[in-house]
């Protein structure tokens, strides 16, 4: 099979046991669409049904990473029942139009604890609640966490990678070109840092402002689309704000290596947006890789390429930079 991609010094590696390549088919198969959760409008997070643990995997729920005022933030941790060593770490950020979703069902990232990670999924202020930046703060929070926790859960702060879908393909791409952007910093363990050593982007949006340049199932411009409503604002008389809302804006030589992938059939997020994004990484020096995926719409539904092979790149990419012992 063909591989369609823009890349930047990534190299793939073998085949992953199926078991847990079925593992991951059946999470990506699940994952709902931000089409349709953009309909909802709720300013807290869904509840949804726990994933059912694979053997050999255990659960910290409701960990709180911060606190903004009375409002406790949490995030689950998944981890091996007996690891040798300390665990590279990935975030999972969800998405849902930065106004929908829940951390409560990260399974398609799952797998990667059977790959010796630890997974922490990751609650966040949706814009229901509080709009721009707070979602960006309450993630680089979430990194400072597990960096200050690395030794009570056995973790390795010095890999710590991120990966999100559709709004959380945005935060994650956030976190990845802001890590020294004081504005972000919250008090939350404010000694540690926020840097992420590697970001896996699904589908995110970057440019606000140019969303609409493509034909698709949303008005982006329009007030009460997901990216207004994460603004606070109509995003087109908001521009200054969306230009800070932009990963792009803060891209620089030091940001870590990035996996990004989109179908070329999105409807809701235009393939376009992650063009953007790779073409500034590329021409700042960033080790990066844009993945079309063909036929994918939004959640990568009718993509040529099996829910196994799009785990499998991701899986591979974080062997390669935050877990070299399994290239």
């Amino acid at each position: 099979m063909t591989r369609r991609r823009t890349t930047f010094s990534v190299r793939w590696l073998g085949v992953f046991p199926a078991a847990v390549a079925v593992m991951a088919a059946v999470a990506i198969a699940a994952e709902p669409g931000a089409a349709r959760q953009a309909g909802r409008r709720q300013g807290q997070p869904q509840t949804r049904r726990p994933p059912q643990l694979p053997e050999g995997v255990q659960v910290d729920r409701d960990l709180v990473y911060a606190q903004v005022g009375q409002r406790e933030l949490l995030l689950d941790l998944y981890r091996p029942k007996q690891p040798s060593a300390p665990l590279p770490v990935v975030l999972w950020v969800h998405g849902g139009g930065w106004r929908g979703g829940s951390k409560d069902s990260p399974r398609r990232t799952l797998p990667l604890v059977a790959r010796g990670y630890a997974v922490a999924s990751v609650g966040y202020r949706l814009s229901g609640e509080a709009i721009f930046p707070a979602a960006v703060e309450d993630c680089q929070a979430a990194v400072r966490w597990v960096r200050a926790n690395a030794e009570k859960y056995g973790l390795d702060p010095n890999r710590v990678g991120a990966w999100g879908s559709s709004a959380g393909g945005h935060l994650v791409a956030m976190l990845g070109t802001c890590s020294d952007v004081e504005t972000f910093v919250t008090d939350a363990h404010r000694d540690q840092s926020g840097r992420v050593q590697a970001v896996c982007d699904w589908f995110g949006p970057t440019d606000f402002l140019r969303m609409n340049d493509f034909a698709g199932s949303i008005d982006h411009d329009a007030a009460g689309s997901p990216e207004s409503l994460f603004l606070g604002g109509p995003i087109q008389e908001n521009k200054q704000l969306a230009a800070k809302a932009n990963p792009i804006t803060y891209v620089s030589k030091n940001d870590p290596p990035f996996l990004i992938m989109h179908g070329d059939n999105d409807r809701s997020v235009p393939y376009n947006q992650s063009e953007l994004l790779a073409a500034a990484l590329a021409k700042a020096g960033v080790e990066a890789t844009l993945y079309r995926v063909q036929g994918g719409g939004h959640g990568f539904g009718g993509a040529t390429d099996t829910p196994e092979q799009l785990f499998e790149m991701v899986a591979r990419f974080f062997d390669k930079h935050l877990n070299p012992r399994l290239e």
